[in-house]
């Protein structure tokens, strides 16, 4: 599904240029839960805002689902992301002036599907999270577990191939925490890649694999 060769990511200002990523090789299968750790700093969200096509490689080789896309344009990443992927961010980013259901019906939205199709998609999705009950509630109204949840279902209602999670339990408490992990983890025992930047050991555990960052330099990988 994913592989990366070569990849480097600089960042360059008139008089300093920094190696942000160098990974000389990684394969992510479909089905795949890989857990990314290592210290602030190291290269962990560069990694993963190239893998989401938010950035690109400043060089290398990024095959997904066998196509070269390192060098596309934004609007050609643009369309393989809605197509392919879905984001769980720390913070939830959700639209405080969309209600739950507008937040989870949103990426649907730019898939060009019927409107009963889509109030068909998301009321099965906030039934599966959960927050049917919440439907008509906007984010500042919830728990931060409930965000999360919102957050969640936004991401994977337009059933992605992958999932992209940064540090997806940084701003819950441990019960809550536990309760995210326990989502993600059924969706990937059900088909869904997920991969993971977290410093938490606890939540690294929940992964099949376990790829350590130091420097923008992959230096260990642990099976899980």
């Amino acid at each position: 599904m994913i592989k990366v060769e070569d990849l480097k990511k600089l960042f360059r200002t008139e008089e300093v240029e920094t190696m942000a990523l160098n990974v000389r090789t990684l394969e992510i299968k479909a089905g795949d839960f890989v857990a990314v750790m290592g210290p602030s700093g190291c290269g962990k969200s560069t990694l993963l805002n190239i893998l989401g096509l938010l950035d690109s490689p400043t060089r290398g080789s990024y095959l997904f689902n066998g196509r070269e896309v390192s060098s596309h344009t934004e609007r050609q990443r643009a369309d393989t992301r809605k197509q392919n992927i879905g984001f769980v961010f720390q913070n939830f980013n959700l639209i405080d002036e969309l209600t739950v259901f507008e937040n989870i019906e949103l990426p649907l939205l730019y898939l060009d599907l019927p409107q009963d199709e889509i109030t068909k998609r998301v009321n099965a999705m906030m039934e599966k999270m959960q927050i049917t009950h919440r439907k008509d509630h906007f984010p500042q109204q919830l728990s931060g577990g409930q965000q999360q949840r919102v957050a969640i279902a936004r991401a994977v209602v337009t059933d992605p191939k992958i999932i992209l999670a940064d540090e997806p339990t940084g701003n819950l408490d441990s019960k809550n925490g536990k309760e995210v992990m326990t989502l993600l983890s059924d969706l990937n025992k059900k088909g869904t890649t997920i991969i993971m930047v977290t410093h938490s050991r606890y939540d690294a555990g929940f992964a099949r694999r376990i790829i350590n960052l130091l420097d923008g330099e992959i230096v260990v990988e642990v099976s899980g």
